[in-house]
């Protein structure tokens, strides 16, 4: 990390908790000399973060065969409005992790990799829904991606102004963000009440 270095962090329990707090992650990968930047949804299992999708994806082929891939997560936590326009920032916390996927092929441990992202969207939801089919499973690709090249960056505070800005009469100061969670919406065909883990759902758990 060379610009802001000093935001940098590259201990495993701060990489798993912004990874385990993010729902959302944006993949890289190089094709045919072209670049492309996907969403995802992803889960972290131990030191691996898995990802899936269909095998006629363009992304999710690549990050089979193995190709060089870069996946980031990034929590905005702020916007910093400071006295200048240059000293105008966010608060944050971020991953960016490099290295290679590899296709899950063994059984087991697809139908693993499944239940954790399941879970990941709502620690409980595995015992309820129906596990994958055959079928479903044959129409899945799993991707695992070891976490053995990651750091993160981190910003929190005030803004950081000029000496001679401090004197300006202008607003300063941090405008709190965060994700906000609803009240669920049954689907009209679904005659079971909201499961507490639905009700009580908050970010961060995994």
């Amino acid at each position: 990390m060379r610009r802001r270095s000093g935001r940098g962090r590259y201990d495993r329990a701060t990489i798993h908790a912004i990874l385990d707090e993010g729902l959302v992650g944006h993949v890289g990968i190089v094709s045919d000399d072209q670049p492309y930047v996907i969403p995802v949804l992803y889960a972290r299992h131990g030191e691996r973060i898995y990802l899936h999708g269909s095998p006629l994806s363009r992304l999710v082929r690549n990050l089979a065969a193995g190709v060089p891939m870069c996946l980031t997560v990034t929590l905005l936590d702020g916007l910093v409005l400071a006295r200048s326009a240059f000293h105008h920032s966010m608060n944050y916390r971020s991953v960016v992790a490099l290295g290679e996927g590899r296709a899950v092929r063994d059984r087991y441990e697809k139908q693993e990799a499944l239940r954790v992202i399941v879970e990941r969207m709502a620690p409980g939801r595995s015992e309820d829904a129906r596990g994958p089919s055959a079928k479903e499973l044959k129409a899945t690709e799993v991707v695992a991606l070891p976490i053995t090249e990651a750091s993160a960056k981190i910003r929190t505070g005030p803004p950081a102004d000029a000496a001679a800005d401090y004197e300006l009469p202008v607003w300063a100061g941090v405008l709190p963000l965060g994700l906000q969670v609803g009240v669920p919406v049954t689907d009209d065909r679904c005659a079971v009440s909201v499961p507490e883990y639905v009700t009580g759902w908050t970010r961060g758990e995994s």
